[in-house]
């Protein structure tokens, strides 16, 4: 009892709140929570409804086919790939659905975010356009070493 005593005071106090598992030590402040403060927003920007989803949370062994099958059953899927690895030849975990109209596309990110797909959790959203080729990414358009 006493080295109890003994740990608990010295633990700081974020500690405690994390594993004790009374109502006391829980409380509004706790760093965890998973509702944004009040008048926070979301870092998560939408992008542009299209007829083009990105799929992410994918198993190793998703395929191409199995992607396909799962969002067919929503509307017409026009083109459909799991993007893999080269030497591996598995799923790097994401990939792209393309259905024939904009209300099959809401329709298939309403049937098929947060549900399962070969036994994981796979979400889907409108994708984002890719850049046009020869714009250099924004990390990189800085030279290093000279000052501005």
């Amino acid at each position: 009892m006493a080295l109890t005593m003994r740990a608990a005071v010295a633990a700081p106090r974020g500690l405690l709140r994390l594993f004790c598992t009374n109502s006391t030590a829980s409380s509004p402040t706790f760093p965890f929570t998973s509702t944004p403060p009040s008048g926070a927003t979301s870092t998560r920007q939408m992008a542009d409804p299209s007829t083009n989803l990105f799929v992410s949370g994918l198993s190793k062994r998703t395929t191409t086919e199995n992607l396909r099958a799962a969002f067919q059953k929503f509307g017409e899927v026009v083109h459909a790939r799991v993007v893999t690895d080269r030497v591996s030849g598995y799923s790097k975990g994401f990939g792209f659905v393309q259905y024939a109209t904009l209300e099959d596309a809401a329709k298939g990110i309403e049937g098929m975010d947060g549900k399962f797909l070969d036994g994981w959790v796979i979400f889907a959203e409108y994708a984002k356009p890719r850049p046009p080729p020869g714009e250099a990414a924004s990390n990189m358009t800085k030279q290093y070493g000279r000052p501005y």
